[in-house]
């Protein structure tokens, strides 16, 4: 990706003022040093929460087909083991008084935009310190932070509460303890309990409630909207929405600047012992048993976009079916069975799945990095948007962003 380092700083150095206490609703979010530093966990130290013992085992294999792992992610909702997929917000437009709902879809048919979300939000105070606070469906925004907070089913179902959860960083610069209540200043006043930190992968962002309390805070509805454009020019990208969004408009790039090509993705050439007990360890271990040279982390994105680490087995409207959606023909040739299971090979069976995966990665070139892993990607699911959102989203879990 092509992009300018950016923050909710330089949306504010444009022009975006503080809100006052009785303001809120009238003001855009503007950059507070809390969450500037904002970050995830390595991604090595967040395992996704979504373990498998012979019981899921059984429970995948069993399991009645559900709707598409391609269909819309706003479909998870706070209950769910994790979204259908991960979506890498590239941009962020705001404008003050509200995103017009009819530039929404004209941001939709820009060339290279894949997903937009529109969101609510304001630069408030959280006991008596300021703040920038985004308002959200919960189901629909989960699938947009990075992997450890998505993975995170209790922050989901804090916020669905109508608690509040705050960045990593803004904790600290908040004095914010866990299950504690705080006094919220926007439009109106109340106090809300703090329900947990998460890296919310939006520089700025120091809070996140959902929808009926920002409507009850008064932020600003449809302050911003996120855009996924993955692989796309964002330098272009950012120009393009802001000549639909009109010159009171404030776009910036949320992807870091890299000078040319992106450096390798960790690559683990230690092939572990013992079965794996968490979809993190059966990546990791598939990529070094099954494809050596191949990062675990194009694994873990294809398992995360596919099906959203099992929680979606298909069939696909393609036919697709399993935590890593194989279609039936393809698996006849490419299914093998793995850590030791004998017997057919199960479409089905993530010991199977994930290492017949990574083999036939490994049989397109995936091990030789480059244009050759592009490539045995593109030949995984035949599009360039794939290709891009699956490096974006193994990137996110090599850096922890």
């Amino acid at each position: 990706m092509i992009a300018a380092v950016a923050s909710f700083g330089a949306v504010a150095a444009t022009g975006i003022s503080q809100a006052s206490v009785t303001s809120a609703a009238t003001q855009a979010i503007a950059h507070t040093p809390s969450s500037a530093a904002a970050g995830a966990a390595p991604a090595g130290q967040a395992d996704i929460p979504a373990p498998f013992d012979a019981s899921a085992q059984l429970l995948l294999t069993q399991a009645s087909p559900g709707p598409s792992a391609s269909a819309p992610a706003a479909g998870t909702t706070a209950s769910s083991q994790f979204p259908r997929e991960l979506v890498v917000p590239d941009v962020l437009a705001v404008i003050q008084t509200g995103i017009p709902r009819s530039d929404v879809p004209r941001i939709r048919k820009l060339s290279g935009v894949r997903d937009v979300l529109v969101v609510s939000g304001g630069a408030i105070k959280i006991g008596g310190k300021a703040a920038n606070v985004l308002g959200v469906d919960p189901g629909s925004f989960r699938s947009w932070t990075p992997v450890a907070a998505a993975g995170d089913q209790g922050l989901w179902q804090a916020l669905s509460r109508g608690q509040f959860v705050a960045a990593t960083t803004a904790q600290h610069a908040l004095g914010l303890a866990r299950g504690h209540a705080y006094a919220f200043s926007a439009a109106t006043r109340a106090q809300l309990t703090f329900g947990g930190t998460a890296a919310l992968g939006i520089p700025g962002v120091d809070a996140v409630v959902d929808s009926p309390v920002a409507a009850r805070l008064g932020l600003v509805p449809d302050l911003a909207v996120l855009i996924n454009a993955p692989g796309d020019n964002l330098a272009s990208l950012v120009t393009q929405v802001r000549a639909v969004t009109g010159a009171q408009s404030h776009v910036i790039s949320l992807q870091p600047t890299t000078a040319g090509t992106p450096g390798p993705l960790p690559v683990d050439t230690t092939v572990p012992t013992g079965r794996p007990t968490t979809y993190m360890q059966l990546y990791q271990e598939s990529a070094a048993r099954y494809c050596p040279g191949l990062s675990w982390t194009v694994l873990a994105a294809i398992g995360e976009v596919e099906s959203g680490d099992g929680a979606n087995v298909g069939p696909s409207s393609a036919g697709a079916l399993g935590p890593m959606q194989f279609l039936p023909s393809t698996w006849k040739v490419a299914g093998i069975d793995g850590f030791g299971d004998t017997g057919a090979p199960n479409i089905m069976n993530p010991f199977d799945a994930v290492p017949s995966a990574a083999a036939m990665l490994c049989a397109d070139g995936a091990a030789q990095g480059g244009a050759s892993l592009r490539g045995a990607i593109f030949a995984y699911n035949h599009a360039d948007w794939y290709v891009n959102e699956v490096l974006a989203i193994a990137r996110e879990y090599a850096t922890g962003a």
